[in-house]
């Protein structure tokens, strides 16, 4: 596999990678046969390549998508954090402890830190956002959007 130019740490994939990133992506409970037919390679060769992108950690780690709201979560917001940057370390640990907290992202920008908030209903969504997010030692101000419907893009 010819070698690609990068970022320090980057992995070099090839199309065939790509496609069996693609493939994961779409289905991980995909088996390793098949994932070989709708790439076009042979089971052998499959099979190396995903242990390769394990390895490498580009597949980091294979899981279940759960409906939010047939889960019983049917709230959910995006939350954005101004946060004093000495405290991000701590908070982003605090922030991992939060059951109802889906995805954490540091970014740049108005603010410091957007969340993924998901709960059983508003009153529930309102708790996390006052009683926890803006009690944290650090944020010093948090702006809710909350999220009316999910589409999914895979």
């Amino acid at each position: 596999m010819a070698r690609l130019e990068g970022e320090p740490g980057e992995v070099p994939l090839d199309d065939v990678d790509r496609r069996i990133i693609g493939e994961l992506t779409r289905d991980g409970r995909m088996s390793v046969t098949q994932v070989a037919e709708n790439v076009h390679i042979s089971r052998a060769h499959a099979y190396t390549r995903i242990a390769r992108l394990t390895g490498e950690g580009v597949l980091t780690k294979f899981t279940a998508l759960v409906d939010p709201i047939k889960a019983g979560l049917k709230s959910s917001a995006y939350v954005t954090l101004k946060v004093s940057q000495h405290s991000w370390r701590e908070l982003r640990e605090q922030l991992r402890a939060i059951p109802e907290v889906h995805h954490i992202a540091l970014v740049g920008g108005d603010f410091d830190v957007i969340l993924l908030v998901r709960a059983i209903d508003n009153t529930d969504l309102r708790r996390v956002i006052f009683d926890q997010l803006q009690a944290m030692p650090g944020v010093q101000d948090t702006q809710t959007f909350l999220v009316f419907e999910d589409v999914d893009t895979r």
